[in-house]
């Protein structure tokens, strides 16, 4: 999902139930990640491609944030911000460097875990007010103080706001570009910023719109099956049935809650024991940079 390959992310995760998007979310565009960590350090080791990379990494950066500005359905929203911070880790990689590297897997673990959590709320959302568009949200706050709770924790995580590992990891790519120090590296670090900024007014929208303003206020909340108060009920119902045809709005299963609970907290480990997994992100970014060990393990030792 790396600009200008990233349009059809933010078309596609919506169509599917929060479930799937949230697995899809949390792995496949790793998967791509991952694939690029390998290809880039394999191919091109002299840093050839390190100019296409940053630049791909701003603009995906930029392009993405300003989509999700754009959005009214938290689901696209999440869509373009997961784009958006897709230009974080290609601009880890692209500096070449131990700490650059590093900090892009890092950043892998924790986008992960806050990705797929937001997705998995988004779900919560939609069993608890029957829709997913700001238009027709309000009050949620008030109607299930432990929704506010699972949303505000990963938002902030995504936003970047200290101390948790959303921060750490930009701190870290922030160094890293800062150390690269060329006139490239330093537009990516203040794009960087900036991103991480329109982030937080991103998730403060939907927080502002969703959870904190009246439901009698929404423009369209006629329109929300919400339930006055929010049910938690250890039965489960296919998500592929149309929300406005659904008997259950307002109800929160124990098995959509349990996930989402640990998912936070892990993603709260991640952020207490960030020292010592930083330490495996630098000891794993030393094995990708020295392309002569992957290639032994996977071809074996010459022959003489």
């Amino acid at each position: 999902a790396v600009f200008p390959l990233s349009t059809w992310l933010p078309d596609s995760y919506p169509t599917a139930p929060a479930p799937v998007t949230a697995v899809f979310a949390g792995l496949l565009t790793k998967i791509g990640i991952y694939a690029i960590i390998r290809t880039h350090s394999l191919l091109f080791p002299g840093g050839g491609m390190d100019g296409v990379l940053l630049v791909a990494g701003l603009l995906t950066m930029i392009v993405g944030i300003l989509g999700a500005i754009a959005q009214s359905d938290i689901k696209r929203l999440l869509s373009f911000t997961l784009v958006s911070h897709i230009g974080y880790m290609v601009f880890g990689i692209a500096l070449s460097t131990e700490l650059g590297m590093s900090g892009a897997i890092f950043y892998v673990a924790h986008h992960i875990l806050v990705q797929t959590t937001l997705f998995l709320v988004v779900g919560l959302i939609e069993r608890q007010a029957g829709a997913s568009t700001l238009q027709r949200l309000g009050g949620l706050a008030a109607a299930s103080p432990l929704l506010a709770f699972v949303f505000v924790v990963p938002a902030l995580n995504l936003g970047g706001i200290p101390p948790f590992s959303g921060f750490i990891g930009k701190v870290a790519l922030l160094e890293a570009g800062a150390q690269v120090g060329s006139v490239l590296a330093w537009i990516l670090v203040g794009g960087s910023v900036v991103t991480s900024l329109l982030t937080l007014y991103v998730v403060a929208r939907v927080w502002t719109k969703a959870f904190w303003r009246a439901r009698e206020d929404a423009p369209e909340g006629h329109l929300s099956a919400a339930s006055p108060t929010a049910l938690v009920d250890n039965t489960e119902t296919s998500m592929d049935i149309a929300l406005v045809d659904r008997d259950d709005v307002g109800r929160m299963p124990v098995g959509m809650l349990l996930p989402t609970g640990a998912l936070i907290a892990v993603g709260l480990l991640l952020s207490v024991f960030a020292g010592p997994i930083f330490g495996y992100a630098e000891r794993a970014a030393d094995e990708v940079l020295d392309r002569g060990q992957y290639i032994t393990a996977v071809l074996g030792e010459p022959q003489q």
